[in-house]
């Protein structure tokens, strides 16, 4: 079966939290969009699990964070890949879309 998400259509973004939308959920693989406004962050954390994850940025500029104080630049058609259990997470400097596919999904 396939299926089509426009996530530029069906997420939005909110002055006062990230928004989320769940783009696919299945036993192989999770698909989640989060939008950014400016300053806002989704906070360093990790998994205890094993798998990997990529964050593709759709939209926008800010950081990819991880451990030890790691940021590193994040633009239009970056993407960062990473084992689920290293600590990640996202900060955005202007409105910022991400796409985050989770395998296996948590």
């Amino acid at each position: 079966m396939m299926k089509r998400i426009e996530v530029f259509k069906e997420s939005s973004f909110d002055e006062k939290a990230l928004k989320r939308l769940l783009v696919h959920d299945s036993p192989y693989f999770k698909v989640l969009n989060f939008n950014f406004s400016a300053g806002q962050e989704l906070p360093i954390h990790s998994h205890d699990i094993e798998g990997q994850l990529s964050i593709v940025v759709l939209e926008g500029e800010g950081s990819f964070l991880g451990k030890d104080s790691i940021e590193l630049p994040a633009y239009t058609g970056d993407v960062l890949i990473s084992d689920i259990s290293e600590p990640h997470g996202i900060r955005a400097k202007s409105k910022m879309r991400v796409l985050v596919t989770i395998a296996p999904p948590i």
